[in-house]
């Protein structure tokens, strides 16, 4: 498998494929669950894009992002319908041909009764050349990878199957450890304050994300980083200035 750095964290990115994305006839929740699953394993998800069922579009989307990142994962796009164009594209991409992989026919036939395995349902088995099936426990039929690439199911029932699938072959990496810090206070408030912790603790990544509710203005704030101390560090900092400011802060 690629990767294209020697040191450091794994960094990854989502190429989320289909017009019924952007159309906003389907949301997107594939996105939140990758970045979610490689956090586990200490890989940075750093970008995600969303194209339609155009081949070029695809193919320019994904070789932009497999030269930038060690993965990338690609959800939606390998059905048995006509607009299901992810396996051409990617083919193409890598400058490959495609064909009917044995092992997903094999494994797609048995799904159906005698009979009803026909043309576009064969279309499920076309996997670029040189590229490893993805195992599909939900569904049989299987998604793949090539190169730093990995190739999933849009449904997002059969991606997350993929996803347990396809985890041995991926690394390990230090995982980013988060606290979360909530107060009763407007976010303007605490602005200038923050932004002195940040310069403070710059291995430490702070997040502010303010809401509001019946009783007035409430504010989130996340440390995140690979180094525990670090991040206590950084959340006392947070809670100190908070109670400065005269609120009470609490630890989610």
């Amino acid at each position: 498998m690629e990767q294209t750095k020697d040191s450091g964290p794994r960094t990854a990115a989502v190429l989320v494929i289909g017009d019924e994305i952007l159309s906003g006839r389907t949301q997107d929740t594939n996105t939140n669950y990758i970045a979610r699953f490689l956090g586990t394993l200490g890989i940075d998800l750093r970008e995600a894009r969303v194209v339609g069922d155009d081949e070029a579009e695809i193919v320019a989307a994904l070789n932009a992002l497999r030269a930038r990142f060690d993965f990338v994962f690609t959800t939606g796009g390998i059905g048995p319908t006509h607009d299901d164009i992810t396996a051409d594209a990617i083919a193409r991409a890598f400058g490959v041909g495609i064909d009917y992989h044995p092992e997903a026919l094999k494994l797609l036939e048995a799904r159906y009764p005698p009979g009803e395995f026909n043309d576009m349902r064969k279309r499920m088995a076309r996997i670029p050349a040189g590229a490893s099936l993805v195992k599909n426990s939900v569904s049989a039929a299987p998604g793949f990878h090539i190169g730093n690439v990995f190739v999933l199911a849009g449904v997002p029932m059969i991606m997350r199957a993929m996803l347990e699938a396809l985890a041995p072959l991926l690394p390990r990496g230090i995982p980013v450890e988060s606290i979360t810090v909530t107060a009763p206070i407007a976010e303007g408030r605490i602005a200038p304050g923050l932004a002195a912790i940040q310069r403070q603790h710059g291995d430490v990544m702070i997040g502010s994300y303010p809401y509001y509710t019946e009783t007035g203005y409430v504010v989130q704030l996340v440390a995140r980083g690979r180094d525990s101390a670090a991040v206590e560090a950084a959340t006392c900092a947070i809670e100190n200035m908070l109670k400065e400011l005269g609120t009470i802060p609490a630890r989610l």
